[in-house]
């Protein structure tokens, strides 16, 4: 019996000692990863004179509060912040509404060539974008949609492969019982899907809303590719711009970077459960 406790005791002494190890080499690496951004923080609050000097000052002594005011001073950061929104919540409405109709007839409606659809559906998530890129283009040259917002955020409006997958998945952990019911109460489809399925599907919804806003939101290529005013630029172009401009003051430079990152990070602090669901939610469910 005695021998039978030391042993239990050891073990319990070596568990606590490798929690304690992966416990201080988790915090490890969430401070290296940290690093940057602090520098990003830091030297956004420096003279120019402060940027380089060693060893590294992460905290100023005297913040320069007024370098995010100068930011805004020197190039219409105020127009690229609300072009970004105006994209970001536009293409996030569109894809959350697609994904919704087009995964309820996936999952909950049988008809023939409905498996054939899918699989022709996640086909296309091993396409790259540059593949279609140039038709896509075509198209909207040919429609006269180059050179205004239309681009960045109607594609969203026709869904995206995996944001419906994702949806799909959710759905069919749902019991087909709840539509049974409401047919049987007389409810259409349609009605079945926004007033009955719809609410119970919050998580996916939340998620694929995060998703699809910071997708958006860090979007490069499309801007690049058909917004050629400045005024309509969006951030990540906006701050693209101001880096060929004022790339020599880098404490301007970060403060801009900051500003463009921090709707990103008050999301993320926010929404951490839905990121992690999100890995969830793609589990191999099937009827």
């Amino acid at each position: 019996m005695t021998a039978r406790t030391t042993l239990l005791q050891s073990r319990k002494k070596q568990t606590r000692v490798g929690h304690l190890i992966l416990h201080i080499a988790m915090i490890a690496l969430g401070l290296t990863f940290l690093m940057p951004l602090a520098w990003v923080v830091s030297t956004s609050l420096k003279l120019p004179g402060q940027v380089f000097i060693t060893p590294i000052e992460w905290i100023p002594t005297e913040p320069k509060w007024d370098n995010y005011f100068e930011v805004f001073r020197r190039l219409p950061f105020h127009l690229f912040i609300r072009n970004s929104f105006f994209v970001s919540i536009m293409g996030t409405i569109g894809m959350v509404l697609s994904s919704l109709t087009v995964a309820y007839g996936l999952s909950r409606l049988r008809w023939p060539g409905r498996d054939f659809v899918f699989t022709v559906l996640l086909a296309t998530m091993m396409l790259p974008a540059v593949v279609t890129m140039i038709p896509v283009f075509i198209i909207f040259k040919e429609i006269n949609w180059v050179g205004t917002f239309y681009p960045l955020w109607v594609p969203a409006w026709f869904g995206a492969a995996f944001y419906i997958f994702l949806m799909r998945q959710y759905m069919l952990t749902l019991p087909l019982e709840l539509d049974e019911a409401a047919k049987i109460d007389g409810a259409s489809n349609f009605r079945i899907l926004w007033q009955v399925i719809t609410p119970l599907c919050g998580p996916a919804v939340a998620t694929i809303t995060i998703f699809a806003f910071l997708q958006h939101y860090n979007a490069f290529m499309e801007p690049l590719i058909y917004i050629s005013k400045s005024e309509m630029y969006t951030l990540p172009l906006g701050l693209l711009w101001f880096k060929g401009r004022f790339g020599n003051f880098w404490h301007l430079v970060m403060a801009a970077s900051m500003i463009t990152i921090l709707p990103v990070i008050i999301i993320f602090f926010f929404a951490q459960r839905q990121f992690v669901q999100g890995a969830q939610f793609t589990g191999l469910a099937g009827r």
